[in-house]
């Protein structure tokens, strides 16, 4: 083998045993809970709140033991490639997952952080089984009566809480591509509903849809220079 082959396998060991590591911190919630005797540990997290368009999406994953996947971390530090690969296999190998949504007009009634919670709550009643213990990205559910520890930035410090996140974010990214099959003009499967400058301008030029959330300032913006109610 020569010099520069020994050296490109050396840097190839080195990543792998960075990437190991950094898995390993980021079990070490789900670990810290099985050492205490709990079995499955759920990790609970939404994607979507940001958006002027669509609905807040949730996801739970309950894991029984670590998840060793390369590359998982919290949605948006993720490719939307290796999203959609690493959203397969973490169906294929938690205990269990579910989805939860909550709607436009839920939103709007709401206020989108009671929306999310809803969203939250959706997925956690969508399982086979509650998990014996839940892990969540900084917000205490009071639907769920077992123990939880709310983490702040837990998609980016728990597993499983990561793997919710993956889920949700392509969950909702595949809405938003079926969305903009009706409404192409907004450019929905580009952006997925976030504030983009096309989405701006799509929304200059056309004024909302029905899918639109008005309470958000630029679609209000919109709303007034159409004077037009979303059907």
């Amino acid at each position: 083998m020569s010099a520069a082959a020994q050296e490109a396998a050396r840097k190839r060991r080195l990543a792998r045993e960075r990437e190991r590591r950094r898995l390993n911190r980021l079990h070490a919630y789900e670990r810290a809970a099985l050492e205490r005797g709990f079995r499955a540990i759920g990790g609970i997290d939404e994607v979507g709140r940001g958006p002027l368009a669509g609905p807040v999406v949730a996801a739970c994953v309950v894991l029984a033991g670590p998840l060793m996947l390369r590359g998982l971390d919290d949605s948006k530090r993720v490719k939307p490639a290796l999203r959609i690969e690493l959203a397969e296999v973490i169906k294929e190998r938690a205990t269990a997952w579910a989805i939860g949504e909550a709607s436009v007009d839920e939103i709007e009634r709401l206020n989108i952080y009671h929306a999310s919670l809803l969203a939250m709550e959706r997925a956690l009643a969508a399982l086979p089984a509650l998990p014996d213990y839940l892990l969540t990205d900084a917000v205490r559910l009071h639907c769920y009566r077992g123990e939880q520890l709310p983490v702040i930035k837990g998609d980016a410090k728990c597993a499983s809480v990561a793997a919710a996140s993956i889920l949700a974010k392509v969950h909702r990214d595949r809405l938003l591509v079926e969305l903009d099959r009706l409404h192409p003009e907004y450019g929905f499967a580009d952006h997925k509903g976030y504030a983009t400058a096309q989405h701006i301008d799509a929304l200059a030029r056309h004024g909302p849809c029905a899918h639109h959330r008005r309470g958000f300032l630029r679609v209000d913006a919109a709303l007034s220079l159409f004077d037009f109610e979303p059907a």
